[in-house]
């Protein structure tokens, strides 16, 4: 691998403000669905399940689609990757936009995740090629963090947009900003410095599943995915899906209350994102140890807004989405692994390996989340309240079992890649305790 990389510039920098305006675009495109769902349901007659269907598939083709998507940009480059999605989402969006049955609607959101899978992969593959490598880290956390932007920008003026005119100009709008993110990337986007060759990928199927199976090999990329599984699909889950009706409907807050919370997700991202780039930069040993950190803590964060009795308080519930919020940037972490533990050729692949993991996670849980709803309004359990607090509050505690297979694979995997790196990290305690020693001298 490039050890010091290329120098950055003035144009490293407008490249990567062009990627990760694409980027903030895909993730306003993929969350904007989430603040839509008490619509949907009006719109579409459908279920508590079938709702959660909208997401749950956009997901799927999401996650499915990571792998051949990592593959893809090593071979043929962001740039082309970045503006396939782009267009894909638009017209995602504009189906949407035009829908008046399930089966269209989901016909939308399978486009939109489609167009998402291509960008995230593709903008981390750019900084490489834009940045010197000691910064990389870095500029990974600023990627995420601008990008959760994308988040505000469907709770905040697209929610007051659905909700002040109708289904249609509202998914336009968005369909809108996809076509000018498509544009922008294709006239301005440059894949590499001049003169720099970038690394491709060549040959057939055979070398595709060769460079596959060397990517999923290495240890660090395994550790990468489970550490992507655990930290950031909690989060994923509430913003896309289950957030606001389980704040509104089951919490009783109004909806300006409930998307001023929902929008602590893009402040707490902002904030944190920075120092998890510093901590991975000076602490790399530690890396695991944060992710089972920040899961442990997200866990927790849900017992205590679940365990309450009767609805929980503001405070509370602010402490919760803060508490998921720092899952997204810790998840920056698992790409991290992918970077270190691969050849610079393989990156792109391991990344999209990587990147699998935290939307299966999100994937299984809020397909769980909202079949749990539908089997307790069924029994009578419900008592006539589909989203009332307390089918909400069993259906949510399904989470924890994902947090806990992810915290038990993460701890496992990460022995066998620190022995395969020849890595023997003196214990964490030991190391907190002499420091305090030499502090107290």
């Amino acid at each position: 691998m490039r050890k010091n990389g290329p120098v950055s510039s003035v144009r490293s920098w407008v490249m990567w403000g062009i990627g990760v305006f694409a980027y903030l675009v895909a993730v306003t495109q993929r969350t904007s669905f989430g603040v839509a769902g008490l619509e949907a349901t009006d719109r579409f007659h459908a279920s508590a399940a079938a709702i959660s269907a909208f997401s749950v598939l956009q997901l799927l083709v999401y996650a499915g689609l990571q792998i051949p998507v990592g593959v893809l940009v090593d071979r043929l480059g962001p740039r082309n990757m970045i503006a396939m999605g782009a267009f894909l989402m638009f017209l995602g969006q504009a189906q949407l936009a035009a829908a008046d049955s399930v089966a269209a609607g989901v016909v939308g959101r399978v486009l939109v995740g489609a167009g998402d899978a291509a960008t995230f992969v593709s903008v981390l593959r750019l900084i490489p090629a834009w940045f010197p490598a000691r910064t990389v880290p870095l500029m990974t956390q600023f990627t995420g963090m601008v990008g959760q932007l994308g988040q505000l920008v469907s709770v905040i003026p697209f929610a007051l947009l659905l909700h002040s005119t109708a289904w249609t100009p509202a998914f336009l709008s968005l369909a809108a900003l996809s076509a000018l993110a498509c544009v922008l990337v294709v006239a301005l986007l440059r894949d590499t410095p001049q003169g720099r060759a970038r690394s491709q990928s060549s040959g057939g199927l055979r070398q595709i599943g060769h460079t596959l199976a060397e990517s999923w090999r290495e240890p660090g990329t395994r550790l990468g995915l489970w550490s992507h599984f655990t930290t950031p699909f909690a989060g994923t889950v509430f913003a896309m899906a289950w957030g606001y009706p389980f704040l509104i409907s089951a919490e009783g807050l109004d909806r300006g209350t409930a998307s001023a919370v929902m929008s602590l997700f893009v402040l707490v991202a902002m904030v944190s994102g920075p120092f998890f780039g510093r901590f991975v930069s000076l602490y790399p040993v530690r890396r695991s140890s944060m992710v089972l950190l920040v899961s442990l803590v997200t866990g927790a964060g849900w017992l205590a807004v679940l365990l309450w009795p009767g609805r929980a308080p503001l405070w509370l519930l602010i402490t919760l989405v803060v508490v998921m919020g720092i899952g997204g940037p810790a998840s920056m972490i698992g790409f991290d692994f992918a970077r270190t533990s691969n050849p610079v050729e393989r990156i792109g692949t391991a990344t999209g390996i990587v990147n699998v993991g935290g939307f299966v996670a999100a994937l299984l849980s809020m397909y769980v989340i909202g079949l749990v709803l539908d089997l307790l309004n069924a029994s009578g359990f419900s008592r006539g309240e589909l989203y009332g607090l307390e089918p909400f509050r069993i259906a949510m505690s399904t989470q924890l079992l994902f947090l806990l297979v992810g915290m038990i694979a993460v701890a496992v995997v990460r022995r066998r890649a620190r022995q395969a790196a020849g890595i023997t990290p003196r214990p964490l305690a030991r190391v907190l305790w002499e420091r305090s020693r030499r502090g107290n001298r």
